[in-house]
């Protein structure tokens, strides 16, 4: 006889806020992956939600809201009594905090900044106003600084009666700063330990060290560190006020969380990050609004072969060959938008150098459409037997290619020139047009040859 199944994580989770000591619920929640964590949670209901992290500690409870996906922690949080979440909150680090309010309803992110420690409030907001992946929006506040005449024996004492709290940060580096907190020096903290204890930081601290601005953009940082191997570069302001501290881990972060917004917004999923655990009516309205932009491009294209629906009716084995062409483009002409998208990521390309895109995307689309309208023109011979058919929809799917290559390349930048999302907008664009192309240009060589078609 086999052994019964353990009941599952979140029946366990569920069992423990019941009936077992605060203690033992939070040892079993230490002990688990991320992941699993995160995938016990969506399968508990709203009140079990609220309830685990209303019954635990503050600072616990912000250490499994850091292991959630961010917009699953929002929702969470948004769920919460204010007084709840803003303990929480107060509990994550500065730049975790700034992306949790961001995520939350305006509504509710103001009452929990009201319920907030003033200062801790004031900072947030300040830190809210940065793009989520600006310098400013991505760097840390918590960071080591001391004055420039400062012993060495006086900063290891206050970072030793500090080591509760230092223990939370990530540091690697201590920054001297001016009495205006300019930043003028970088003290590593193995030079710090090993220093006279009588000597002054300033002594062995890097001067000028390398800083970035807090308005930096995204490829700014991703340039920055893939030039210097630094685990953090401080922020500063345009008086040189040194803000915060920018670590690489987060701006891998953020790399990966663009590539999968990206990947999202190409799917038709427009209105920022979805899971199952939202709303439905949510989830529905951020589907709908580009489903129904599909239907309207998807009429536009459909009226191409209402304007040859003679034709079609006369050569009825078009039919078969129309998706075939449209979706091969589609593909070709997709190709091309992910490797526009990844270079214009990478700062590779700028809107400017679309003609140069568009020369090496033409190529290979001249190439690769020869090559596919051989084989659907070889395909259609060998079905009806009939040469004029495989030169019509061969020469359609070569000439399509071509189309399809020039917009997947092209129209990203020309987007991005536009200050609108490439991700966002080149799927529409290119599958409208391409079928447009697609079914016009089958149909226009079918016209033009169809005494040699007819019938078939």
């Amino acid at each position: 006889m086999s052994a019964e199944s353990p009941p599952p994580l979140w029946e366990r989770i569920r069992t423990l806020l019941r009936e077992a000591p605060v203690p033992v619920l939070e040892r079993f929640l230490a002990d688990l992956p991320a992941n699993e964590f995160a995938r016990a949670v969506s399968h508990l209901d709203s009140e079990d939600q609220e309830r685990l992290f209303t019954t635990l500690s503050p600072d616990d409870a912000a250490d499994l809201v850091d292991q959630l996906p961010d917009t699953q922690a929002a929702g969470i949080v948004e769920r919460l009594p204010p007084d709840d979440a803003a303990r929480i909150v107060e509990e994550l680090p500065s730049d975790e905090r700034a992306d949790l309010i961001a995520d939350l309803p305006e509504e509710e992110a103001r009452e929990i900044l009201a319920a907030m420690n003033p200062d801790d409030a004031e900072k947030l907001r300040a830190l809210s106003q940065y793009p989520d992946d600006s310098a400013g929006g991505l760097m840390v506040t918590e960071f080591l600084s001391y004055a420039e005449d400062a012993p060495v024996a006086a900063v290891i004492s206050d970072l030793r009666r500090r080591s509760e709290e230092v223990g939370d940060y990530n540091v690697q580096y201590v920054y001297v700063t001016s009495p205006a907190r300019r930043l003028v020096g970088v003290l590593r903290l193995r030079d710090l330990l090993l220093a006279p204890e009588n000597a002054r930081i300033g002594t062995f601290m890097i001067r000028d060290p390398l800083t970035v601005r807090d308005s930096a953009t995204f490829d700014e940082l991703r340039e920055c560190f893939e030039g210097h191997a630094f685990f953090g570069v401080p922020v500063v302001d345009e008086k040189g006020v040194l803000l915060g501290v920018v670590h690489r881990a987060a701006v891998e972060e953020a790399r990966s969380e663009r590539s999968e917004q990206d990947f999202l917004k190409t799917q038709g999923i427009v209105g920022g990050d979805e899971l199952r655990g939202m709303p439905l009516l949510l989830r529905a309205r951020r589907r709908l609004g580009w489903l129904s932009l599909n239907v309207l491009l998807n009429i536009a294209a459909a009226s191409v072969i209402a304007i040859y629906q003679d034709t079609l009716q006369a050569v009825i084995a078009l039919a078969v060959f129309l998706p075939i062409i449209s979706d091969m483009s589609g593909c070709s002409g997709n190709q091309a938008v992910a490797v526009s998208i990844r270079e214009l990521t990478l700062g590779l390309v700028e809107p400017r150098d679309a003609f140069r895109v568009w020369l090496k995307e033409i190529g290979v689309g001249a190439l690769n459409g020869i090559a596919l309208g051989l084989l659907i023109a070889g395909a259609a011979f060998l079905w009806k037997g009939n040469a004029v058919l495989g030169a019509v929809v061969g020469g359609a799917l070569c000439l399509n290619t071509m189309i399809a290559v020039t917009i997947g390349g092209v129209v990203p930048l020309a987007l991005r020139k536009l200050k609108l999302d490439p991700a966002l907008a080149s799927g529409p664009v290119l599958t409208t047009v391409t079928d447009m192309c697609g079914f016009f240009l089958t149909l226009a060589f079918a016209a033009a040859a169809l005494a040699r078609l007819r019938g078939m």
